[in-house]
């Protein structure tokens, strides 16, 4: 890693590189690997779903389920979502480069495992283990890039973590469909072992050794709080979808004792002197405007984010792999914006640059209110994706740029790990949310199910005939317009927590310093 220029006379701490050099770089191909193997798991799993429903029948021949099979990416984000909460303490106690190290170990084997599943049940089981390995990736990487970078190189080098974060989910679903029409499902999972020896190699090269701090003690009772907690919460949240009501006990047992789990935490961890979850760290405003803002914004953009695929498979009738190939032009968007965003959040305040992403987003989505059955593709529906591409590579990362790079080196840690619940719960809720609004304006209809039922009994495009099809398609283009509208109105609301982000240039260092409690020990990278 770039060692640290010596500090000058008073500053407080170390001083870095103004570019970003090579040494720098080199940490971050290992942190963009296991990103990548993260994010394009979830995304490559998701393209699987119906294949799983015909691999795993029951005995008789009868798919199973959907419900049933997307407990493979439900089990996936629970274990994600237990682990989380650890990785903070963890990094401290263990180092980053370790932890990091047997993290992809663990995400790699249970890939491994996953492949060799011969029921539904035991490739579920499997997920679990990979996803303990793979919730610890991403704020282990954020972690040992914000230290690597330093506060004035941030928004560079989180651009360049944003690239998996944003990508995958554009280019995993292309990737699933090609392995599972070439191949077979076997290699969605195979594919990541390779993938994991490589970075375990390179980490191992690349990553500096760090000393760990283990004079803190393990929050046990703060783990038992949070962890299962998170884990029941989201639980009852990802079942809202498949019960289509809150009201089910499937939904609100498990919710409302997660949620108390969580809420009796956050009243514990201003107990101990090193909680699990550093709540303490809210006393940074910037830190707590950027959170709100991420929550916020995970939960309307990646809600409304599923209805595109949605509606290209089910009203415009494209394959998953063609309506994967659609989604292209939003990723390319992206790809142009995130690189000048991530140079401007390193000179100019975020304040001053979130909004336009938003602003983009919001245009986007509530265009596409407009979609119908026959919206022209180049004319309308890749310009609007190509648009919101642009807003997505200008909002998130800022966003967490201005959220991590006025903590300490020891708070760095705990940050991130906020960081990344926060984006977790978000997203399951936005999930949800949209999901129930969806199903909701579906259930109003006269005959817009009965294009999803057509999918699965033909008998039933044959009684309804040319004609009764066709209005039964436009009904259901009309629902997804109104569940557009929601998302859209969702993400115009991100605009107000956006407004209190930062718009005064402030000086990065002496932030640092300010929140840096006297004679705190600086992490040492060697």
């Amino acid at each position: 890693m770039s060692a640290p220029v010596a500090p000058s006379a008073g500053s407080g701490g170390p001083a870095y590189p103004d570019k970003l050099d090579a040494a720098v770089l080199k940490v971050a191909g290992v942190v963009v690997l296991g990103a990548i193997m993260s994010i394009l798991d979830i995304t490559v799993v998701n393209i699987a779903l119906t294949k799983f429903q015909t691999v795993f029948a029951e005995p008789g021949g009868q798919p199973l389920a959907y419900s049933t099979v997307a407990w493979t990416v439900t089990a996936y984000t629970l274990a994600l979502a237990t682990v989380i909460p650890l990785t903070g303490w963890a990094a401290d106690r263990f180092g980053t480069k370790r932890l990091y190290i047997m993290a992809v170990i663990l995400f790699t084997a249970g890939s491994a495992l996953c492949a060799t599943a011969g029921s539904i049940e035991i490739l579920i089981g499997y997920r679990v283990l990979q996803g303990l390995g793979g919730g610890m990736l991403m704020p282990l990487g954020m972690t040992i890039m914000t230290r690597a970078a330093g506060p004035e190189r941030m928004g560079r080098l989180m651009a360049v973590l944003g690239i998996p974060m944003l990508l995958g989910p554009i280019f995993g679903p292309i990737l699933g469909g090609w392995l599972i029409d070439n191949y077979s499902w076997h290699w969605i999972f195979l594919i990541n072992v390779p993938i994991g020896i490589i970075a375990v190699l390179y980490a191992l090269w690349a990553l500096p050794g760090d000393r760990p701090e283990p004079s803190e003690s393990f929050d046990l009772i703060g783990m038992l709080l949070m962890s299962p907690g998170l884990a029941l919460f989201l639980y009852g949240v990802s079942s809202i979808p498949g019960e289509r009501t809150v009201g089910s006990a499937k939904v609100l047992v498990p919710g409302l004792v997660g949620l108390a789990m969580i809420v009796a935490f956050v009243f514990y961890s201003f107990r101990p002197k090193h909680p699990l979850l550093d709540l303490r760290l809210f006393s940074n405003r910037r830190l707590t405007v950027a959170i709100v803002t991420m929550f916020l914004f995970a939960a309307a953009f990646f809600g409304g984010l599923l209805l595109v695929p949605q509606y290209l498979q089910q009203v415009r009738a494209e394959t998953p792999l063609h309506a994967a190939y659609l989604m292209v032009p939003q990723g390319i968007g992206a790809m142009l914006t995130m690189p000048v965003a991530g140079s401007l959040a390193d000179r100019i305040p975020v304040g001053r640059i979130v909004p336009f992403g938003l602003v983009a987003i919001v245009a986007g989505m509530f265009a596409l209110t407009q979609v119908g059955p026959d919206t022209s593709y180049w004319g309308f529906i890749i310009p609007v994706l190509f648009l919101m591409g642009l807003g997505m590579g200008g909002t998130m990362m800022p966003i967490m740029t201005s959220a991590l790079k006025t903590l300490t080196h020891h708070q760095v840690a705990r940050g991130s790990t906020l960081l990344n619940i926060t984006q977790q719960i978000a997203s399951s809720i936005g999930v949800a949310v949209i999901s129930v609004v969806f199903t909701n304006y579906l259930n109003g209809s006269q005959s817009a199910g009965a294009v999803l039922g057509a999918q699965f009994d033909p008998t039933i495009k044959d009684k309804l005939g040319p004609q009764g099809m066709a209005t039964a398609i436009a009904e259901l283009a009309h629902v997804y317009g109104k569940t557009f509208l929601i998302a859209a109105i969702l993400c115009a609301a991100t605009l107000v927590a956006a407004g209190f982000l930062p718009r005064r240039h402030e000086n990065s260092r002496l932030l640092v310093e300010e929140s840096e409690p006297a004679g705190a020990p600086p992490v040492v990278l060697h």
